[in-house]
């Protein structure tokens, strides 16, 4: 299943007050694993950046001023994200600006039953705590120091490690990811795996072994499994 994890970054809070896009940034998931395929843009919000929102994200009026138009680089970043489910965090704010921003090109919307909004499920596996994304990297133990500012591209990745933790998808990739990271520490977590010290007492009696090999006898030639016996290995051994 291919999933896209995205973020974006704005002039503001509102849309329908004017605000803008000034990035947008994306992760492709295949069976909940990143691919490394990504969808990266910094817009030119065709309007000035507020202070508030550049100490957010970094973003400058003058840096943006040259970024292309959302319209210029819509075709693409719609061909990437196809069909596929979108993972966001809160997500009505970022499909609210992808929307408004959609409707002045004329293109349709995106669906929002199209929509998986991590900040919702993370609301319902931990009712009590706190869920923005640097809160939910605490908890899981991800590393987003690089996140000193909001960056779209930086969010999303983080996002997806955040995604694949919520919904418990850590397991299907067989822990490996550990492994990795553990170093040689991981080592006083293994367990060793070897013959036991002491052999476990036989659960089965003299009788009970005595009445099976009696049966077993009452069989004869006709038995199927002694069409896989090679020829080291007797009937007789089965039996016992």
């Amino acid at each position: 299943m291919r999933e896209i994890v995205l973020d974006t970054e704005t002039t503001g809070l509102d849309p329908l007050s004017g605000d803008r896009l000034v990035e947008i940034g994306c992760v492709e998931l295949y069976n909940r694993i990143p691919t490394g395929q990504t969808f990266h843009r910094q817009l030119n919000p065709e309007r000035d950046v507020p202070q508030t929102a550049f100490e957010v994200h970094g973003l400058s009026t003058d840096f943006l001023k040259d970024k292309p138009l959302f319209a210029a680089v819509a075709l693409e970043f719609l061909a990437f994200i196809g069909d596929a489910p979108l993972v966001i965090h809160n997500a009505a704010f970022d499909i609210g600006f992808l929307n408004a921003e959609l409707e002045r090109i004329g293109r349709a919307p995106l669906g929002r039953e199209r929509v998986v909004d991590t900040l919702a499920l993370a609301r319902r596996r931990h009712p009590a705590g706190a869920n923005r994304l640097d809160d939910l990297c605490a908890r899981y133990g991800i590393d987003n120091s690089r996140r000193t500012k909001h960056g779209a591209l930086l969010d999303a990745e983080i996002l997806a490690e955040v995604y694949i933790e919520l919904i418990g998808a850590r397991q299907a990739q067989l822990g490996l990811q550990a492994v990795i990271r553990g170093g040689p520490s991981l080592g006083a977590r293994i367990a060793a795996i070897g013959p036991r010290p002491v052999a476990l007492a036989p659960r089965v009696s003299a009788l009970e072994r005595d009445s099976h090999r009696a049966f077993v006898a009452t069989l004869g030639r006709s038995a199927i499994w002694l069409d896989y016996l090679t020829l080291e290995q007797p009937a007789a051994q089965l039996a016992g």
